[in-house]
């Protein structure tokens, strides 16, 4: 899912969505309006789901598109190589995801553990 904001309103930390990818806002530094143009708005990001930088100018005023990004809790019922198996804690569904590297040693079965869901994509959250 996915709301249309102006550009004027992007802080650092929210999210933006550039290229269908959804990316973390990491640094936003905006122009003085000049004599003939409007003032625009470098937005500086990393995408959430494969870590890839990219920036966007446009000015102020301009629609873009935000996602809605939800962080969820789930069960680890099984861990097979590199790859876990959840249980949603809300509505009880069933997935599987890969483990980043750095995460192996703290997913352990039958613990909780944080995810993040956008746009129909999923990955494990663990800070």
């Amino acid at each position: 899912m996915k709301e249309q904001t102006e550009v004027r309103n992007l802080k650092e930390g929210r999210y933006v969505i550039i290229d269908d990818e959804v990316c973390a806002i990491k640094a936003i530094s905006k122009s003085k309006p000049g004599k003939h143009g409007s003032a625009k708005a470098r937005v500086d990001t990393i995408g959430l789901f494969d870590g890839q930088k990219r920036s966007i100018v446009h000015p102020v005023g301009t629609k873009i598109f935000v996602p809605i990004v939800e962080r969820k809790n789930a069960q680890v019922l099984s861990v097979a190589g590199d790859v876990v198996q959840l249980m949603d804690m809300t509505d009880y569904t069933t997935f599987e995801l890969p483990i980043p590297a750095e995460y192996k040693d703290r997913v352990v079965e039958g613990g909780e553990i944080q995810y993040i869901t956008a746009l129909g994509k999923i990955r494990l959250d663990m800070r």
